[in-house]
């Protein structure tokens, strides 16, 4: 089972995460998201879990757990959602247009 675990603190590693969890069972994998220009935490993550049993029982358990002096949020990962390349942006060409903005 995958896992969403957000508003950490920016301060936590991977390892970290992995380590917050291991008590539940066994983790498969653990990734704190870093900005990829700064290489800085973005403040969540995802963990795998192998047992869906022992995921539930974690999320349930660690949902608002105080780390770092924040509250944990943890809830089961949802599917992401393909991005199209057209995503509604207004297009800044002058093309046609003889105004300035």
């Amino acid at each position: 089972m995958n896992i969403y675990v957000s508003n950490l603190s920016f301060n936590v590693q991977d390892e970290d995460l992995k380590d917050y969890f291991q008590d539940y069972g066994e983790v498969t994998s653990a990734k704190v998201i870093t900005d990829k220009f700064t290489n800085r935490s973005r403040g969540f993550g995802f963990v795998e879990m192998s047992d869906d049993a022992a995921a539930e029982k974690a999320i349930k358990e660690l949902n608002g757990a105080m780390v770092d002096g924040r509250s944990m949020s943890v809830t089961v990962a949802k599917p992401r959602e393909e991005r199209s390349n057209n995503n509604n942006k207004r297009s800044f060409s002058n093309s046609g247009s003889s105004n300035r903005w």
